[in-house]
């Protein structure tokens, strides 16, 4: 497979970037939509990043829910784009990709009007387990349904586990259908208002709840469970459709990583979970690799402290020689100390590619002195996700 990832355009129209938190999902998801446009493509990058990172690092104030086109003047920082290319981004807002979803599969208008202002639907929609997946699965695959954008790009949601991503549909379903909520379905009476309480057990139930919560809650959760079980079939359908949609080959995983052994057994475990799920793999991106830099000889004290007190700046400042030879062993530590770094960074990298087999194409990006915050520095990142792109148009 060839170096980097410039084999992915042309084969792939979505990318979905994964990975455990903290490992440089959001920049590398901007960074490949960014080239895509550099060569002609209409990019989207789709973040569900609370940090709001990406929208700092594509020179914007705010992103939202709403698609953004970024504006010409300040692609150029990235040496502008090839003819057709266009750059849009938008950061996903949970509630409303929900109501979406219930607006396309309620019965009627009046019905999604009743389920968008009842309380226990905003609790739900904003906390269940899995939402924020979920949420983000369904976006994607109403975007798949048109042509407006010829690459997609996803930086899934911050997690302590990057198998939570596809796990997330399922959770959700089992949230749906515990048996708890599937009890107090069976409690709602046909007519649509009111209890339907059968039984002993389920009157002194709801006695109880209610000297708890209040009788409003319990008409709230009476109202909710006769609306929202219209549309549940819609939730799973979607959930389902999305599934197989990832299993296309249009589509591609790039698993993103950083050299620490925690974020290389995650990377790892959801290489595995890919191919026992049969979904396409792209390669894997390594990203704040420690460089090693070694020295030309020996390390001698001497002749460092000796290149110290050369140094112009150093030489103005009449430093004592006692004083630049303990800044001479500082420097001398530290930079053993990244050796050491680097190597267990190569260790590491390598270990990834033999186990990866013949999905280990890895890329590797080096750390960064500083954070990538602006399209500058997101276009350097993508030199060495892209080696040997083309030049700016």
């Amino acid at each position: 497979m060839p170096s980097g990832l410039s084999h992915i355009f042309g084969q792939k129209r979505i990318l979905v970037c994964v990975g455990s938190g903290g490992v440089g999902k959001t920049t590398t998801a901007a960074a490949i939509a960014l080239e895509g446009a550099r060569r002609g493509l209409r990019s989207l990058v789709l973040t569900i990043d609370p940090a709001r990172r990406l929208a700092s690092s594509l020179g914007l104030r705010a992103l939202g829910h709403d698609v953004q086109a970024i504006p010409d003047d300040v692609l150029a920082a990235a040496g502008g784009l090839a003819p057709g290319g266009r750059l849009y981004a938008m950061m996903l807002d949970q509630k409303r990709a929900f109501d979406d979803v219930v607006a396309r599969h309620a019965s009627d208008p009046e019905a999604v009007r009743r389920i968008l202002a009842n309380p226990i639907y905003a609790q739900i929609s904003g906390s269940l387990a899995g939402a924020q997946e979920y949420a983000a699965l369904a976006t994607l695959e109403q975007f798949e349904r048109t042509d407006e954008y010829e690459l997609i790009v996803v930086d899934t949601p911050p997690t302590a586990h990057a198998l939570d991503f596809l796990d997330a549909p399922q959770k959700l379903s089992a949230a749906i259908d515990s048996p708890a909520i599937e009890w107090f379905r069976k409690l709602r009476g046909q007519s649509g208002s009111g209890w339907s309480v059968v039984g002993r057990t389920g009157a002194y139930v709801l006695k109880r709840l209610s000297k708890f919560v209040g009788a409003r809650f319990l008409d709230d959760l009476a109202v909710f469970f006769t609306e929202f079980n219209d549309i549940l079939g819609g939730f799973r359908q979607r959930a389902e459709a999305t599934f197989a949609l990832l299993r296309r080959p249009q589509v591609g995983f790039v698993l993103v990583a950083s050299p620490e052994p925690m974020a290389m057994r995650e990377a790892l475990a959801f290489h595995e979970r890919l191919l026992q799920s049969g979904m396409p793999m792209s390669g894997f991106v390594v990203n704040r690799v420690h460089q090693a830099r070694p020295l030309a000889g020996p390390p001698d004290l001497t002749t460092v402290t000796a290149a110290i007190e050369a140094h112009p700046p150093v030489a103005d400042l009449g430093f004592q020689h006692g004083t630049l030879r303990i800044a001479a062993e500082s420097l001398l530590a530290a930079h053993a100390d990244l050796e050491v770094q680097a190597a267990a960074d190569r260790r590491s990298i390598d270990h990834l590619r033999r186990v990866a087999g013949e999905d280990g194409s890895v890329t590797e990006v080096p750390l960064f002195d500083e954070d990538v915050h602006d399209l500058a520095r997101l276009h350097s990142l993508g030199e060495y996700l892209f080696p040997g792109q083309p030049p700016a148009p």
